[in-house]
């Protein structure tokens, strides 16, 4: 969703490299999937790192989450290997907070993906949020009154991302596409060789002498 062109280059390409915001993100993930986020009390039981898939055709998708809450609700579904019936709650955790909007879209539908999934696992009508540690806020994502939408992005950027998988194709980049912070911008864009102001500027003196 961020970027067509990346998605290939990481996808087809193995292309990978860090910056300080990947780092900064995959540290993050390390704390919240090194167990010490697993606890059960008497009203939830708590669980990072779980593996989640929906086999369904026209999503067949898998992943990792940050964290599943299983919340006791006498509405909710079973879950096998606990006791009782739950509601299921995901969180994905994020390192910053956007500026002037709730969430981003982006980080909407990676929960949508993993919602997708526990939907599929587990039976049930899950609910997500996003935790952006820097603000140490929890917020609520709206797949209860926009799930169409939300289904309907999703669907459509599985079926560009196979496209692209099965034809071998990396995209030109977007239009007004935000390069700057992206980990893998100079494989991307690879220089030839180092920009040189003398260089060039005694080039141009030569070809206006001759």
């Amino acid at each position: 969703m961020y970027c067509p062109r990346r998605f290939a280059l990481l996808s087809l390409n193995r292309d990978w490299n860090e910056n300080a915001f990947v780092v900064k993100a995959d540290l993050l993930h390390e704390h919240v999937h090194d167990g010490s986020h697993s606890f059960s009390d008497k009203n939830k039981v708590v669980r990072s790192a779980v593996t989640v898939f929906n086999d369904q055709s026209e999503y067949d998708i898998f992943g990792v989450t940050d964290c599943v809450e299983f919340v006791k609700d006498n509405d909710g579904v079973e879950i096998c290997g606990l006791t009782g019936k739950y509601k299921v709650r995901l969180v994905e955790y994020k390192p910053k907070a956007p500026k002037g909007e709730p969430f981003r879209e982006s980080d909407a539908i990676q929960a949508f993906a993993q919602k997708l999934c526990a939907d599929h696992v587990w039976g049930c009508d899950s609910e997500a949020f996003i935790f952006y540690s820097d603000i140490k806020k929890r917020v609520r994502l709206p797949f209860d009154t926009a799930y169409e939408k939300y289904d309907e992005m999703i669907r459509s950027l599985i079926s560009e991302m196979r496209e692209l998988s099965e034809n071998a194709l990396i995209p030109k980049r977007k239009r007004g596409q935000k390069c700057s912070g992206c980990s893998i911008h100079d494989m991307c864009f690879p220089k030839d060789s180092e920009y040189n102001v003398r260089k060039i500027v005694m080039s141009q003196k030569g070809a206006d002498m001759s």
